[in-house]
């Protein structure tokens, strides 16, 4: 059993290496040469290799964990997130991003017959309309191609979440479909070759990217999950939207618009108020 100080400080440091991962893909497609593909590429091989490294340390097999499916909906989302911060501010693309994959499973959860209370109804309206209203068309809007991308690359990640809830050893599977996926990023990266640049920094930023923010991000998490409950686990994500604009705000140098800042009480709000209706249904 881990002590409450311990479960704080792991989700603290996976919840930072999530947000970590917008402000270092950002960063780099921003401040370097490197281009979406390739930082895509080096990103889930860099992953897979930390990963692998981990289940070898651990003593698990793991030759036969994942699935081809679960790897192309993870190369979904790498691959979109990719393309979708060549344009986007850190903290809207992770607000994005959030809002997608939340939306994702709680539609999921609907379709499976999971019933909302009045109140889980009007939180889910209340997060959808905060998303319409960040991509709406204005002055102060992200740009159209890039938001449908990083929801893209949230819908994905929504599908790879449910299909590996439950599914035994979580750091083994995701490894196994790490591994997978990179031939997907690869055949990527063949498709656009004409637009590859092989960026040194930006290299380094997406090494650090796959093996630091995702490997040992997700196995730091994956490790302090069973610790938390259904709903502490999502609401505590809730601060990865926050954490990514803290971040783009300090080492970025990106502005907050009135429009984030509505956008954002709307969707965490919204998703929030499902949660905490959720978890006051009795099981």
């Amino acid at each position: 059993m881990m002590t409450p100080t311990r479960v704080f400080i792991l989700t603290l440091m996976a919840m930072i290496a999530f947000a970590g991962n917008s402000l270092l893909c950002r960063f780099a497609l921003k401040q370097t040469a490197i281009d979406p593909a390739t930082f895509t590429l080096i990103r889930i091989v860099s992953g897979a290799i930390c990963l692998w490294v981990i289940v070898a340390i651990r003593n698990r097999p793991a030759r036969k964990a994942g699935n081809w499916f679960s790897a192309f909906s993870l190369f979904g989302y790498a691959a979109g997130f990719s393309f979708a911060y060549v344009r986007l501010p850190a903290g809207t693309g992770a607000l994005l991003l959030f809002g997608a994959v939340q939306t994702t499973m709680i539609v999921w959860a609907l379709r499976t017959g999971e019933r909302l209370r009045l109140a889980q109804t009007a939180g889910l309206a209340l997060a959808l309309a905060g998303l319409v209203v960040l991509v709406f068309p204005g002055l102060s809007a992200p740009p159209l191609g890039a938001s449908i991308f990083m929801l893209a690359a949230g819908f994905a990640w929504g599908i790879y979440s449910l299909r590996g809830k439950g599914g035994g050893d979580p750091i083994g599977a995701t490894a196994g479909n790490f591994l997978r996926a990179g031939p997907m990023a690869l055949g990527l990266s063949a498709v656009l070759w004409q637009r590859a640049s092989f960026d040194r920094a930006g290299m380094v930023f997406a090494i650090i990217s796959g093996a630091l923010a995702s490997g040992i991000g997700y196995a730091i998490w994956y490790t302090v999950l069973p610790a938390l409950k259904a709903s502490g686990a999502a609401t505590v994500q809730l601060s990865v939207p926050v954490l990514a604009a803290t971040g783009g705000i300090l080492f970025l140098s990106e502005p907050i618009t009135l429009r984030f800042l509505c956008a954002s009480v709307a969707v965490l709000g919204g998703i929030g108020l499902v949660l905490i209706e959720r978890r006051r249904i009795p099981t």
